[in-house]
């Protein structure tokens, strides 16, 4: 890894490279992509002869990579050019084509606020070829490496987009969504046809609203940790509820935690509002993400008893209601307490925050680039289900995940559903039997009748199954999408427990909070005729969907509502990893973000 002094040389040299060719502002079409460009046919660049240079880059791809490029780049720049070989893709007659390679490094500078690693890029490479271009009678070696590290700067730039820039699988990411590497030449090639070139470059970054929210997100804290947010460490302590009294200098360290991300304001203020509004917290009432509204909710019942006593040594009503606005936005029961877990999350540094962001950026960026028409995807740290259609929120709920324990952890995958079981059987599986069915059956012989369930034979094994029935764990309907994990969507006779905050208490499956809506959704059914099935149709009734649609299982700590930012409940420690390779890329130094803009304002001229 280039270090960022390194770093900083490859972009200056960039900006001399922009300033060489002439940069031209290129405007970016709306409507329909078109894709009618190809390399232009010609006898010489630059007075070589165009034979010339077609032998120097076949000679040059027929070799080892450059240092600066990796082997899977060096590979995708190989097939890139079998697609396109008649001649180079990125120089003229008259040196760089100007548009395009303008466009190019455009791109890669603003690819820096996706949290996009730019020292993967050969920029110092890129600025010696292109300034031996623009010398007086470059050679047919000359230009071949020019236009060869054009055409790996965009395969980086690329597959960075498209399919992320690290590989989850060592990360402990529990990660099984297939980036779709394989579709990335096709990707490239389409892309470099568009007419549009810039365009074409924009939308090779995910196209989805909560990466564009997210990624919007990530440019506000940045720059509010560029220009020096931070907050000490709140002193452990008691657990405080409204009216508790504690050590003035603990509470004071608590308010001015809390006015630094703009929880609070300051006591008047918080005072006025508090009073004028009746709220505790200020979570953002009209989004559509009916957790949120609960949780608020929830905040009021507990603050508003609170003793209005006030001063220096006093946890009031005020605090309480800035804690519960905090807890609300970083996954934490809302219940207005200053308790271990929410001191914990607060003492949690902005540029370990800022990480998170970028982290969950490079998730995105590890989804598939088209999740389809009509989709079903589960944000496990959010406890959430959101059903699209034609790009449209449909249906949303809250879920139930898997528990804290690595053999119920909710995998990251995705499949397809086909179909829908009402009232089903629950089969419990032997690993979950051996654990907590047969212990209890050894100590308590009537066990089984009394949770109707019942020992049957599944091929010479003896099993353990609950009857159908409002009892039944799975509820009255299940959603099946056959996978690997053996984890599919279900109701739930436990419907208290969507009343908690974090819910993490299933096998590994997901219960749903509204079954009957998702039923209809998925069938194309009427409320009645989904009402029938489940309560007064027959035991274990399959009913196939009338199209395969897709479920996407996601792991993703942060997210963005109403336009602000949410921190999901990293349940299973999986952002430490990942968390630790973004770092040094989500916090710019001075350096970079001079060259950065000093690039921009080239990029103008």
């Amino acid at each position: 890894m280039q270090t960022s002094a390194l770093r900083l040389a490859a972009l200056a040299a960039a900006m001399t490279v922009v300033a060489a060719i002439g940069c031209k502002k290129v405007e970016h079409a709306n409507g329909e992509v078109t894709r009618n460009w190809t390399p232009p046919q010609q006898d010489a660049y630059l007075g070589v002869p165009a034979t010339e240079v077609r032998s120097a880059i076949e000679k040059r791809l027929a070799s080892a990579p450059p240092s600066s490029i990796n082997a899977d780049a060096w590979k995708h720049v190989k097939r890139l050019y079998k697609t396109f070989p008649s001649g180079m893709l990125w120089l003229t007659e008259k040196g760089a084509h100007e548009p395009r390679v303008d466009a190019l490094l455009n791109a890669v500078a603003d690819a820096d606020s996706d949290a996009i690693r730019l020292d993967a890029f050969p920029l110092v490479d890129l600025s010696r070829s292109l300034d031996a271009v623009h010398k007086s009678k470059p050679t047919a070696d000359q230009l071949a490496d020019a236009d060869l590290m054009l055409s790996s700067t965009y395969v980086i730039y690329g597959e960075s987009m498209l399919t992320g820039q690290i590989n989850p699988a060592g990360l402990a990411q529990n990660w099984h969504i297939n980036t779709q590497e394989e579709k990335v030449d096709s990707a490239l090639t389409l892309t470099l046809r568009e007419d549009d070139f810039g365009a074409g470059l924009v939308r090779m970054r995910p196209q989805d609203p909560g990466y564009d929210s997210l990624r919007t997100q990530f440019i506000r804290l940045r720059d509010q940790v560029a220009h020096g947010l931070s907050w000490d460490t709140i002193p452990a302590g008691k657990q405080l509820k409204p009216g508790d009294n504690d050590s003035p200098a603990r509470l004071a360290a608590l308010r001015t935690r809390l006015m630094a991300e703009g929880y609070l304001s300051d006591s008047s203020a918080t005072a006025t509002a508090a009073s004028d509004s009746g709220m505790a917290g200020s979570a953002d009432s009209s989004s559509s993400d009916s957790a949120a509204r609960t949780t608020t909710k929830r905040a009021k019942k507990t603050a508003r008893p609170s003793a209005n006593r006030t001063g220096p040594g006093v946890y009031d009503r005020h605090l309480a209601a800035a804690v519960a606005d905090f807890q609300a936005h970083h996954s934490i029961g809302v219940d207005s307490m200053l308790g271990k877990e929410t001191v914990d999350a607060m003492n949690v540094s902005p540029t370990y925050r800022l990480a998170q962001v970028a982290a969950n950026l490079e998730r995105y960026r590890w989804m598939p680039r088209s999740l389809g028409s009509r989709y079903v995807i589960v944000n496990v740290p959010q406890f959430h289900l959101e059903a699209f259609d034609s790009g449209q929120k449909a249906l949303e709920m809250k879920v139930i995940v898997g528990q804290e324990y690595e053999d119920k952890a909710t995998p990251v995958f995705s499949d397809s559903m086909e179909f829908v079981v009402f009232r089903p059987y629950w089969n419990i599986t032997d690993a979950i039997a051996a654990k907590e069915i047969w212990p209890k059956v050894n100590s308590d012989p009537g066990y089984l009748a009394a949770n109707n369930m019942e020992v049957y034979n599944d091929h010479g094994t003896r099993r353990v199954r609950q009857l159908p029935g409002p009892k039944n764990s799975l509820g009255l309907v299940k959603f099946m999408f056959p996978n690997d994990f053996n984890i599919y969507l279900h109701d739930t006779p436990n419907d208290e427990l969507f009343k908690k905050d974090v819910r993490a208490f299933s096998h590994g499956c997901i219960r749903v909070e509204k079954p009957a809506e998702l039923a209809q959704w998925v069938l194309g059914w009427d409320a009645d005729k989904v009402q029938q099935a489940m309560h007064d149709g027959p035991n274990n009734k399959q009913v196939n969907l009338p199209k395969k649609i897709p479920v996407y299982i996601v792991y993703f700590t942060t997210y963005a509502r109403g336009g602000q930012l949410y921190f999901g409940n990293d349940l299973y420690d999986r952002d430490s990893k990942l968390v630790q390779q973004v770092q040094d890329v989500a916090v710019q130094s001075p350096e970079t973000l001079k060259a950065l803009e000093s690039l921009r304002q080239m990029a103008k001229s």
